[in-house]
């Protein structure tokens, strides 16, 4: 079998290919939808749908992040990056999430010079209402395929795309709304404006539900207590540890990267102490630990102390 860091890499590269593959099928549907709705936006006369198209043209900037991102995040650990280079998905991310809400502020800053000028003209069209409707359908199936694979491929990157994804599904729903009243009352084309307003109110929505999590990597966020303590007991559980202590986690994209103190006893030799070292970190990266506790281990630094009654944490 060959060694576990291979066998990461090569494992890391499939994913690689796989994240590649689903964000390859978003950027085309985003390419079909961004110019059928600007286009059926300015020739139905609709500011929401507009609006909604350029929403739908950033998030080809999302998926050039993605696809051009992955082939570093991947990268195995070097001279420079000995941790390795995942923390390059969580800035990806958190590109995403800018990119969005500066879209939302931009789109809500135009709907709402537009209604201070009154300058909300005659909108909607069965067009432009296609479009819209278009939006919501093939959006949302988009949605639920990429979320699905974002859980299966664990990418903090392509689940920001998935958001990215639904707030446009979701945000297309007013823009219906707002563009099938205008067409049919057209005393009321204002509405057209105040759906464009709406659909900004979504895009920041989604732009917070992307950031955050990006963030709390950035800073060294650790897993929380639940993961600690099926951390501890996994830990535990391999034969001549006696005790758990100072255990320390941050993330690293969607890995946790893990640092821990065990006892054993005393009297072991250096290479015994060595030998339940490796017998720990194996059982720390091995997949089932990963499905037990929830998430995968990158890598685990374990320091060996002498066991004795009063050690913290003491079986």
């Amino acid at each position: 079998m060959p060694p576990r860091s291979e066998r990461r890499t090569a494992l890391d590269q499939a994913r690689a290919r796989e994240i590649s593959r689903v964000t390859w099928v978003g950027f085309w549907v985003n390419v079909f939808l961004s110019i059928f709705k600007i286009g059926a936006g300015f020739m139905g006369n609709s500011r929401a749908v507009v609006a909604d198209g350029v929403h739908t043209l950033s998030d080809l900037i999302t998926d050039i992040a993605v696809l051009v991102g992955v082939r570093f995040w991947v990268s195995p650990p070097d001279d420079g990056h000995p941790h390795g280079h995942k923390r390059l998905e969580s800035l990806v991310a958190l590109s995403i999430g800018v990119l969005l809400a500066a879209a939302g502020v931009g789109i809500a800053i135009d709907a709402a010079e537009r209604m201070g000028s009154h300058s909300a003209e005659k909108a909607g069209s069965l067009l432009a209402l296609l479009a819209a409707l278009s939006s919501v359908v093939l959006k949302e199936i988009l949605y639920r395929w990429t979320a699905e694979k974002a859980r299966d491929l664990k990418s903090e990157a392509v689940r920001a795309n998935a958001w990215d994804h639904r707030s446009d599904a979701v945000s297309s729903v007013p823009i219906a709304l707002a563009v099938a009243i205008s067409l049919w009352f057209p005393a009321f084309a204002i509405v057209d404006l105040v759906g464009a307003l709406i659909v900004s109110v979504f895009i920041l929505h989604a732009a917070w539900k992307i950031c955050l999590p990006a963030v709390n990597t950035l800073l060294d966020k650790g897993a929380d207590a639940a993961v600690r303590a099926r951390i501890k007991e996994t830990a535990l559980s391999v034969p001549g540890v006696r005790g758990v202590h100072d255990l320390r986690t941050r993330f690293l994209g969607q890995e946790l990267q893990i640092d821990l103190h065990v006892s054993v006893d005393g009297s072991l030799t250096v290479e015994e102490g060595n030998r339940i070292a490796h017998e720990l970190e194996d059982a720390l990266c091995s997949p089932e630990t990963a499905e037990r506790i929830g998430v995968e281990i990158h890598d685990a630094l374990i320091h060996i102390d002498p066991w004795h009654p009063d050690t913290p944490e003491a079986r």
